[in-house]
């Protein structure tokens, strides 16, 4: 799923810091880890690099959680894959990527390989209804508020008791219709950002 606009340009973006713990730098920086600070390469290409509003807010929600050493995620809509590496380098062990477009899944592929975490991410090409079985620690969901109410089901089920889940790109007028089906499956509300454009949300699997 497409995180960011599509320019094809493939240009260099200057690094930038997010949610006060992650430094985003593209390849070939020369940039180093600084103190309280973890260093994520990306490659900016169709996907983006970080900056659009929804993937902004979810680095930044997820800098606040604690991840604890040995925690599995998934992550549906991975685009870059900026969210699982954003997680495995603050503890997580593994990720399981899932997105349904070819491009996306060499973008995670790629950028895996620059943080040196590939051993540490699986992809899925296809939908998360056919991706492989079992439940997570973390639920990571950059997507579009209409498929999150689609795959409601899907997503709580995969989430253990007291699993963080955070879900973006969801619209304005979305956000009451994402609340009352995630909290009508067992999940709680934390919390929910409104951005320019679009809503994102910290929920809890109880």
């Amino acid at each position: 799923m497409e995180k960011e606009p599509r320019d094809g340009s493939g240009r260099v973006f200057q690094p930038f810091t997010i949610g006060g713990k992650f430094h985003i730098v593209p390849p070939g920086n020369d940039d180093q880890e600084q103190a309280g600070l973890i260093l994520i390469r990306m490659a900016r290409g169709a996907f983006g690099s970080g900056e659009h509003e929804t993937t902004a807010a979810c680095l930044e929600l997820l800098a606040g959680l604690p991840c604890p050493a040995g925690i599995s995620v998934l992550d549906l809509g991975s685009g870059t894959g900026i969210l699982a590496i954003a997680a495995i380098l603050l503890g997580a062990d593994h990720a399981l990527c899932i997105d349904n477009d070819p491009d996306a899944i060499e973008s995670c592929r790629r950028n895996a390989r620059l943080n040196g975490v590939t051993d540490r991410i699986t992809n899925h090409l296809g939908t998360i209804a056919d991706a492989p079985s079992g439940r997570y620690d973390l639920i990571l969901a950059n997507i579009y508020g209409d498929i999150l109410l689609a795959k409601a089901d899907s997503l709580a089920s995969r989430a253990r008791p007291d699993t963080p889940m955070i879900l973006s790109g969801i619209l304005h007028e979305q956000v009451f219709d994402v609340k009352r089906r995630y909290e009508g499956l067992g999940c709680a509300t934390i919390s929910t950002r409104i951005l320019s454009e679009f809503c994102a949300m910290l929920l809890e699997k109880h």
